[in-house]
């Protein structure tokens, strides 16, 4: 059995090569990239530096990245047990990919993910996912510390669940914590570290902060209802 990263990745030219070689520190980890379209050198990077790599002709979204992820590791990686995964932004460190791993390994947990230090992160997405995270801890009955670290890591098992459930944008977390709620999974988070490279629009992050909310909201009274 193995551990594997799953890496989502749309015109990061500038920082795979990077990403792939701190990655590469931990030899039990071994690397799927998959590219989402890029129109950049991605996918040549990557295809030099001898990493699996799936590649989606169009742009699709990171939910569809990470579905064709799923469904590689699933058809074609009998020896994935544990499956990390981290955004080929470099917003997250790869060093601490085995922190993700740990509680996955001595049977912990089923999903882990991380959790941020708000201090760190810039005032408008600290205020975005206070809203998100307290909404959907008021939706589940739960006491989740961030519920939309793309910083996660599953059992084989939980990515068999996970499959059909992906969805696009900042949904996906919120989605994954659903899917593991209503499947009784054990549930861990830890501390991650974050550094934040890009500035959204205003418009956009209005747009995203809604969508989440409508997504938590209906997933919420469902889940209340008792409705599959």
């Amino acid at each position: 059995m193995a551990d594997f990263a799953l890496i989502p990745a749309y015109n990061e030219a500038k920082n795979i090569k990077e990403l792939i070689a701190r990655l590469r520190k931990n030899d039990d980890i071994k690397l799927i990239v998959v590219d989402d379209g890029s129109i950049d050198r991605t996918r040549e990077i990557v295809k030099r530096l001898g990493v699996t790599l799936l590649t989606l002709k169009t742009q699709r979204g990171k939910g569809q990245a990470l579905k064709e992820g799923f469904s590689y590791i699933l058809r074609k990686r009998p020896e994935a047990k544990f499956i990390v995964l981290i955004d080929a932004d470099m917003q997250y460190l790869p060093e601490e990919a085995p922190r993700i791993l740990e509680p996955l390994k001595n049977g912990e947990a089923e999903l882990v993910t991380g959790y941020r230090k708000f201090s760190k992160i810039p005032y408008r997405h600290k205020m975005g996912n206070f809203v998100w995270r307290t909404l959907f801890n008021i939706m589940f009955d739960a006491n989740f510390k961030d519920t939309n670290c793309g910083y996660m890591g599953m059992t084989r098992g939980a990515m068999k669940k996970m499959v059909g459930v992906m969805h696009g944008g900042y949904i996906i977390e919120n989605a994954m914590f659903v899917q593991a709620i209503k499947n009784k999974m054990r549930i861990k988070q830890v501390p991650v570290s974050v550094v934040y490279h890009r500035k959204s629009k205003v418009a956009r992050g209005i747009r995203v902060v809604a969508g989440v909310l409508i997504f938590i909201l209906v997933e919420g009274f469902k889940y209340r209802l008792g409705i599959k």
